[in-house]
């Protein structure tokens, strides 16, 4: 082990090469120590040791090549040997939603369990994967090591932007039970200039949620003023930039569009309201914005059926975009997946073409190019904002279609110029 008083940089263990996990090692090993990621897909690990990075992530192929040939960083299915002799070890696994709404722990406590017996004395381990309030007694019971610390440092990592917002954080959030504890693991992080906070694990589990939780409400709030500005002939774009001028506001996540999604959002907001619930508190107003963002699927079918002449039976519907944003090929509860299920449920063959995804999905045919998407269809769906799909050959894409109808989920492409080449055009809260 490398000593921390000399270098500045030490021996760490990241169990979990998925989206946090893998940005999570890669980037300290870029900033210069010597990470050891394991992972329990053996395709997965093989894939990594040979530097190919099966996320689409800005700049994470580079930074993974990069330690890989630096030597400090390594990959393996064994976690046990991710552990020896590692000073930190970061759980970065699956915490998915459960039937109830809880997060699943199943994963954290089996590798709590296994890794317990091969920790060195004094390791810290660090919950980084989103873990209900009270999980950091969980896994000190499962590792069942009094010489053992265990603290809280929860993720605000954005897909599409991870590998600049894990070098360049707005904040780092430690929670720990004691003040030595923290300061060992905040000097992970010294080097990034970003303020620390300190505060004890409940607290720390609890920003997580409530961050993801209010940013969901941002999503929800602005598609339901996108509603109110349909039904009384209002302008969504600027509320949104007359909103955003007041500092209190702020204009980041105003932006409309088919729903949030993602692997965050859903399963956080649902269960921090399932927390509430197990404390004896209804979170009406976090149903409220669950409400919203089902009704917001059901607006954006209802677009479409208006548009191909009210009935969605034997229709061919375009889909433009599939992952549940930009910039990643992530599908997880993508609101663009929900609509197209919907479309599929009213009788319409939908026909989706995305830049990341090409992989066969369930009930869908997958285009080669988004003109070929178009061949037939009575109606365009925008449902990703990729920015690629504001150049197309619109010409084209009408002599494609049947008939000439865009639903502009996104508010993506440019609505007087669609409208002056003859298509019927519906966006998300515009005029």
């Amino acid at each position: 082990m490398k000593d921390l008083s000399s270098s500045g940089a030490w021996r760490v263990a990241v169990i979990g090469a998925g989206y946090v996990g893998l940005t999570t090692a890669a980037c300290l090993a870029h900033l210069g120590n010597e990470v050891r990621c394991s992972d329990a897909d053996q395709e997965r690990v093989d894939k990594l040791a040979n530097g190919i990075v099966p996320i689409v992530e800005d700049g994470l192929t580079e930074l993974v090549k990069w330690g890989l040939h630096s030597g400090e960083l390594a990959f393996s299915s064994s976690n046990t040997w991710a552990v020896e002799g590692a000073e930190f070890i970061f759980l970065c696994v699956p915490t998915p939603q459960g039937p109830s709404g809880r997060a699943d722990m199943s994963y954290i406590e089996t590798v709590s369990k296994e890794i317990g017996p091969y920790l060195s004395s004094e390791a810290v381990v660090i919950n980084k994967s989103t873990v209900p309030v009270g999980s950091t007694h969980v896994v000190e019971r499962m590792l069942g090591r009094e010489d053992v610390k265990v603290v809280s440092n929860p993720e605000f990592l954005r897909e599409g932007s991870a590998v600049h917002d894990f070098l360049h954080p707005d904040r780092i959030v430690i929670g720990a039970d004691d003040e030595a504890t923290a300061i060992r693991v905040s000097a992970l992080f010294m080097h990034l200039g970003a303020p620390v906070l300190v505060t004890d694990p409940a607290t720390a589990e609890t920003i997580k949620y409530a961050s993801n939780a209010f940013l969901a409400t941002k999503v929800s709030f602005v598609n339901a003023v996108a509603a109110l500005c349909e039904a009384v002939g209002a302008d969504v774009h600027q509320v949104v930039l007359g909103m955003g001028y007041d500092p209190r506001i702020g204009s980041s996540f105003l932006k409309p569009g088919p729903g949030w999604g993602g692997s965050c959002f859903p399963k956080d907001v649902a269960a921090l309201v399932r927390i509430a619930e197990d404390a004896g508190y209804d979170f009406s107003l976090l149903k409220g914005v669950i409400a919203v963002n089902e009704e917001q699927y059901a607006r954006v079918v209802e677009k479409v059926q208006r548009l191909a002449g009210g009935e969605l039976q034997g229709r061919t519907v375009a889909l433009w975009g599939l992952t549940f944003k930009a910039r990643t090929d992530d599908t997880r509860d993508s609101p663009a997946l929900e609509v197209a299920k919907r479309l599929q449920d009213n009788g319409a063959k939908v026909v989706a073409y995305d830049p990341t995804v090409n992989r066969p999905m369930e009930g869908l045919e997958i285009a080669k190019d988004p003109y070929a998407a178009c061949q037939g269809a009575s109606v365009l769906v925008v449902a990703t904002e990729w920015d690629e799909f504001r150049w197309l050959d619109f010409d084209k894409v009408g002599e494609l279609m049947e008939n000439r109808a865009v639903v502009d989920a996104r508010n993506l492409l440019d609505r007087a110029a669609l409208r002056r080449a003859g298509f019927s055009y519906e966006g998300i809260g515009l005029i």
